[in-house]
């Protein structure tokens, strides 16, 4: 991609404190964009993006919050032209022990974070007649996993509802479309090698899970997932909307 074209532009990227956010904010930045890096830790949010841009504190799940910080970053950085909704919780156990805490706290931030940070952004982005939309999903939102009922769910309907938004907002010349991974090397994904075999065993699958393994032999870098999500955001899919872009080396076989 051309630097020059995000070079200036500015973009919300959530969830940039660590793992794919930071992975994102940290390539806006080095292809030029002044990045407003979103994370309940602030100070780790800056840090992702250094003298690119600036680091905000906020909670995705609280819609006043969202809405003062949308309106700050326009105040201090300018209009808002591309947003990647990063932001993200696990939660996994089988369905007959999800405590409703359990289940709404994927759906508190994977869902309705979606909602109010593209709400937001959106009210900004339409009177300008034009800019871009990225949610993070995941390939559990289009594959059964076993104990992975509450992420998965909460994944689809944040890709469902990415792409109603791309239907409502194309008049207006603003495209919105999805990019799903599987299994990345982020803190997340370290957090569920309880196995001792890490990275092998996701490659390998797992089939009293169900899951087939990898069929490209690897484990993604959250750059894999960044660059996916640059693409997107930039001019080169100006044509592209409520599309939805797995990034899992072929780990659904894309069912």
């Amino acid at each position: 991609m051309d630097a020059a074209e995000f070079a200036g532009r500015v973009a919300v990227v959530t969830g940039a404190a660590s793992g794919i956010g930071a992975a994102v904010a940290a390539a806006l930045t080095a292809h030029g964009a002044v990045v407003a890096a979103l994370d309940l830790d602030g100070a780790a949010a800056d840090a992702a993006v250094s003298a690119g841009g600036r680091g905000y504190a906020c909670d995705v799940t609280d819609s006043a919050a969202v809405d003062a910080v949308v309106a700050r970053i326009e105040a201090e950085l300018g209009p808002v032209e591309m947003l990647a909704n990063v932001a993200g919780v696990l939660a996994t156990g089988d369905v007959v022990d999800t405590s409703d805490v359990q289940w709404s706290r994927p759906f508190a931030v994977n869902t309705t974070g979606v909602f109010t940070v593209s709400r937001a952004v959106a009210r900004m982005m339409i009177p300008r007649g034009g800019g871009a939309i990225v949610t993070v999903g995941s390939n559990a939102a289009g594959v059964p996993r076993a104990s992975m009922a509450a992420y998965g769910a909460s994944k689809a309907a944040a890709t469902m509802f990415t792409k109603c938004l791309g239907l409502e907002l194309a008049e207006h010349g603003i495209r919105c479309n999805v990019v799903s991974p599987g299994s990345t090397d982020t803190p997340m994904q370290r957090g569920m090698w309880g196995d001792g075999r890490g990275a092998e065993s996701v490659i390998g699958g797992t089939p009293e899970k169900f899951k087939v393994g990898i069929p490209l032999g690897r484990i993604a870098d959250p750059a894999d997932v960044a660059d996916s999500v640059l693409f997107l955001l930039s001019d080169k899919a100006r044509h592209i909307t409520m599309h939805d872009l797995y990034v899992d080396g072929g780990a659904t076989l894309k069912a």
